[in-house]
């Protein structure tokens, strides 16, 4: 069973001054976690007075899984991928919210219209709107440059190493691609046997020319070691490499990956009500269109968007480097929750079994 935790200010205020003040934040580190400490965390505790501990996971949905399995949950918020946002609220491991108990947006828009398609579901409220793309160091192509997911797969036009995430959900989109398939029927392909094949057989050809990586940071670091020439990598992590750093790196938005982020309160959260609490906060219009000045991610709300301005350099315009940049959203492909619910686990087993050769 699902439980569900509705609060009015005035108990959650109650509340507050019987518990704990302070509340776990499971995220997952790096710019990304920056941006959050400034754009939620900090405006947070100033408003409620309620601490904010944030910690680094390489994905939040695993402590999450682990600690409700072991009846020891010690984190009250976690930011997943909705995919496992889906999975995990079926499985009757995450509190409900009610879209009604949500602040509206700041044009007075109630928030279950508000939100963007896709980043409400009964267990967790979206965030962020992000994407995977290719990223590329612009040093080690003279000439023309790679421009398209054809060109990553092309290692004698383009040679060097490619990075690819150890992940079926984060590979096999880019091979049907790289394939000839269009953007939006690569989910039509890949629900069939027939089209999974096409997939493998077409990651078959760049296999091995890849270095597999695991952890958000580590594309960036694979690509500033030289080690690979090209990687897939989340859009937000290389804007702060290329404007943050100074990095000589370059991006191809050509079938990028689009992704929603959520946060959900598990139902044995130790802090709950501040939880709830620190949700309503974090995915407001103007937190969200705040944490667009550290990192380049699209914010969830539609209010929020007309706020989104400069980076915190204050001369850089974040609106182009957004996934959801009109331009950007022409090959992209977007992402199934309920596809992945239901077959992550056959792929990953699949996609494990192909790694390692049988």
């Amino acid at each position: 069973m699902k439980t569900t935790l509705v609060l009015s200010t005035a108990l959650a205020g109650m509340a507050f001054a019987a518990t704990a003040q302070e509340v776990n934040v499971v995220s997952w580190g790096g710019a990304y976690e920056v941006s959050q400490v400034e754009a939620y965390n900090k405006p947070f505790t100033q408003a409620t007075g309620i601490k904010a501990n944030m910690i680094a996971a390489d994905d939040p949905a695993t402590p999450l899984k682990a600690q409700v399995e072991a009846g020891n949950v010690t984190g009250d918020v976690f930011d997943l991928a909705m995919a496992d946002a889906i999975r995990l609220c079926d499985e009757g491991a995450l509190m409900e919210f009610d879209p009604a108990d949500l602040p509206a947006g700041a044009d007075g828009t109630p928030a279950a219209e508000d939100f963007v398609e896709g980043s409400l579901s009964d267990c967790a409220v979206g965030n962020i709107v992000w994407g995977t793309v290719i990223g590329y160091d612009k040093t080690k192509f003279e000439g023309e440059a790679p421009q398209t997911v054809a060109d990553f797969f092309d290692t004698e036009k383009f040679p060097g190493k490619r990075g690819l995430p150890k992940s079926p959900k984060r590979t096999l989109y880019l091979a049907l691609i790289a394939d000839g398939v269009a953007a939006d029927e690569v989910y039509d392909v890949l629900g069939t046997p027939e089209g999974v094949d096409r997939a493998f057989a077409k990651l078959d050809t760049i296999k091995n020319d890849v270095i597999w990586w695991e952890a958000g940071a580590q594309p960036m670091q694979l690509l500033a070691d030289g080690e690979v020439v090209m990687t897939t990598v989340y859009n937000g992590r290389i804007f702060d490499a290329m404007v943050g750093e100074g990095k000589p790196f370059d991006v191809i938005w050509d079938g990028q990956y689009l992704e929603i982020n959520a946060f959900v309160v598990p139902k044995d959260a130790p802090n709950p009500e501040a939880a709830v609490e620190y949700v309503k906060f974090a995915t407001g219009t103007q937190p969200l269109a705040d944490q667009a000045k550290y990192i380049a991610y699209g914010p969830a709300r539609q209010s929020s968007a007309p706020l989104v301005g400069m980076y915190q350099d204050g001369t850089t315009e974040m609106a182009p480097h957004m996934p959801t940049e009109p331009d950007h959203l022409t090959s992209a492909v977007v992402d199934n929750p309920e596809f992945w619910a239901d077959h992550d686990a056959e792929m990953t087993e699949r996609f494990n079994s192909w790694l390692a050769g049988s």
